[in-house]
């Protein structure tokens, strides 16, 4: 064996992975990565987060020229729909994005090698992979593997991917034209994101889900408020059905479902299968290495990520944990710092989520049901929009925030945000949990007038029996 000895070989340029390249780099590792794209960024960026919400916000400027702008004094024709512009500015903001990651590998001086990477039989006390491209196969030599290979689309085996009528998320995101009717199976983030585009831009939008409640891991009362909103845009759901089979009617889709009426089929123009995601384990040389996998198909991994393999990790969406990409990031520098000899570590308990609708839905901490369930004695706060100044100003009075306080300590548990700029809200509960504020203490904290934040004071002075607006 001859050649460059690296001190970290990374399968994966997500956020995962070139995150935990970059801040090992850092730290002075010498760092290689695999990718198999021409980009980096993995799904998030390239068929993902990213894109997902630049048509997000496009279709959301449209719909409030279309039905808000006369509402505020402002007078203009009727919108027309420019969707090759839009999906083009979409690739645009894709481009900018992967290539500041590209310019980042640069800067810290991490190397990239195009192709699809596995593991390989050792050499003495090294890591091998292999890497399969364009110019053969080529093996790198390392003393570290870092696996981030991220995850896929589940398909459904009565309706199997066709790229064009029956899709998954990636194709969702470039079709040609408006469909007519959009069938989305499974009422997940996904599914109500891209569900949500759609609708804007004047598709018929049906959801169908099995179980009797969207986004299970929401707060109940959140989801609720969620859905009744996206009703009120001409979303509708079809609650506790489930498909059992599909057939093809020329350019259609006609789809099987049993309900709580009995059986009924329907027919779409484009069917968005978005039933959840599975870790991309196959063709890594798992099995042949040793590393193994959890009952549930992720990868075991230690504190240090550490697999069963000395000296194979795994981060992001191949371990244990919500498949979200800020995970994978915060998962990738944990990693690296680890590897330096930090005692970093990645506080999962104050993860947020984030449903880029319209109104937006996001949460950190614990839900009212996991409170009850687990018989803990809590405080509530809420605030409703409808009484925020400034979101009576921007006409976006949908919704609340509800904050969860333990009754004894005033630590704050859960907080739920449903409404405009959720996703940005969040972080200011996520920032008081990670440093173990009391309710009292955002009580207590000076919020601009008027803001959108201020509800979230107004819901901490709820919880602890002082509240003004309510």
């Amino acid at each position: 064996m001859s050649g460059q000895i690296y001190d970290l070989i990374i399968i994966g340029g997500g956020p995962g992975g070139y995150v935990a390249a970059i801040r090992a780099s850092q730290l002075g590792f010498k760092c290689v990565v695999v990718e198999e794209r021409a980009t980096l960024g993995g799904v998030c960026l390239n068929e993902g987060c990213i894109p997902s919400k630049a048509l997000l916000d496009s279709s959301e400027h449209f719909a409030m020229a279309r039905d808000k702008f006369a509402s505020h004094g402002i007078l203009i024709d009727p919108p027309r729909l420019d969707l090759a512009t839009m999906l083009a500015r979409k690739e645009e903001v894709v481009r900018k994005n992967t290539d500041g990651i590209a310019f980042l590998f640069r800067k810290n001086g991490i190397e990239l090698v195009t192709g699809r990477g596995r593991l390989a039989v050792k050499d003495g006390e090294l890591q091998v992979v292999s890497i399969a491209g364009d110019d053969g196969v080529r093996l790198l030599h390392g003393k570290r593997v870092l696996l981030a290979t991220g995850s896929r689309a589940v398909e459904l085996p009565m309706l199997p991917f066709d790229g064009e009528v029956v899709v998954s998320a990636r194709e969702a995101l470039s079709f040609p034209v408006v469909p007519e009717h959009l069938v989305v199976i499974g009422a997940g983030y996904i599914g109500l994101e891209l569900g949500s585009v759609w609708r804007r831009l004047g598709a018929q939008v049906t959801v169908v889900e099995t179980l009797a409640k969207p986004l299970p891991s929401m707060d109940g009362q959140a989801a609720d408020t969620l859905v009744r909103s996206l009703k009120k845009q001409g979303v509708k759901f079809l609650m506790e059905t489930r498909l059992t089979a599909g057939r093809r009617e020329g350019d259609r889709m006609v789809l099987s479902l049993e309900g709580p009426a009995g059986s009924s089929e329907l027919s779409a123009d484009r069917v968005l299968v978005a039933v959840g995601r599975r870790p991309l384990t196959e063709g890594v040389g798992l099995e042949e290495a040793g590393v193994l996998l959890d009952d549930g198909g992720r990868i075991r991994v230690d504190a240090d990520y550490m697999t069963t393999v000395p000296g194979v990790y795994a981060i992001g969406d191949l371990v244990p944990g919500p498949m979200l990409a800020h995970k994978a990031s915060e998962e990738g520098v944990v990693f690296a710092e680890r590897l330096a000899g930090e005692g970093s570590m990645v506080e999962y308990d104050y993860l947020p989520g984030v449903c880029y609708t319209w109104p937006e839905a996001a949460s950190v901490g614990k839900t009212e049901e996991q409170l009850k369930r687990d018989g803990v004695e809590y405080a509530v706060g809420k605030f409703a929009f409808l009484a925020s100044g400034r979101a009576r100003c921007m006409d976006e009075t949908d919704g609340f925030v509800k904050l969860l306080a333990d009754k004894g300590s005033g630590r704050i548990l859960g907080v739920h945000i449903v409404g405009p700029r959720g996703s940005e809200l969040i972080a200011e509960g996520v920032t008081a949990m990670t440093f173990g504020a009391t309710a009292e203490d955002l009580a207590m904290t000076f919020h601009a007038h008027p803001t959108l934040a201020e509800a979230i004071k107004e819901a901490a002075m709820a919880a602890v029996g002082k509240a003004i607006h309510a």
